[in-house]
């Protein structure tokens, strides 16, 4: 038995990428009876702050300095969220883009799991090495334009091509991608097809996942 976690960035009922989510995850509980899936809706749960208080600990306990109580309860904080992301099978992303990049509660929840020795490692030796292994992912990336083309468009990706290199980073190396483009330039019809048409992919995806 599999859990599979879904880390959902949208803050809207409406959004495309949590239609082809749910969509998704319809078709994955039907055909993985066996499985269990959490949804982490990152705009409704209290993360905590990445702040003056944290970065000391971090850096006074993973270098073995002396660290204060409330150091080391800052930091408990932040390896219950690491830990929590760790427990996962596989993963689901749902998010769209902001700004030609990712919402800023997802960024947060980023810096916050992305930490040495925890999801990587250095060494002089061999480099960084990612330390979540072995564990597919799939990102639904919904956006207002057209970036998935390439050229001048695609050079202005900051969602997709950022995710897919933090992932990478961390050791996923099993990435798929669903995108729901264009939401807005071409209009309600073009947004209605493009979410259409994401939803036939990720019902097929599942299948599989």
């Amino acid at each position: 038995m599999a859990k599979l976690l879904h880390i959902q960035a949208s803050p809207r009922d409406r959004s495309h990428s949590r239609a082809v989510a749910r969509a998704f995850l319809e078709e994955y509980l039907a055909s993985h009876p066996g499985d269990t899936v959490e949804t982490l809706d990152l705009f409704r749960i209290e993360l905590p702050p990445f702040d003056g208080l944290v970065l000391q600990a971090k850096y006074n306990i993973l270098h073995g300095q002396p660290h204060t109580d409330d150091e080391i309860a800052a930091w408990k904080r932040v390896e219950e969220v690491i830990e929590h992301f760790k427990s996962a099978d596989k993963y689901l992303w749902s998010l769209p883009m902001w700004n030609f990049t990712i919402p800023y509660k997802l960024k947060h929840y980023l810096d916050i799991i992305v930490q040495p020795t925890y999801t990587f490692a250095h060494s002089r030796e061999a480099g960084y090495k990612g330390l979540v292994t072995g564990k597919p992912a799939l990102l639904i990336c919904a956006r207002g334009g057209e970036y998935g083309g390439g050229g001048e468009a695609g050079s202005m990706d900051f969602q997709r091509t950022y995710m897919e290199l933090i992932l990478r980073f961390m050791g996923f190396e099993e990435i798929k991608v669903i995108l729901v483009e264009p939401t807005l330039a071409g209009g309600a019809q073009g947004a209605k097809e493009a979410r259409e048409r994401a939803i036939v992919e990720a019902r097929r995806m599942a299948l599989e996942f």
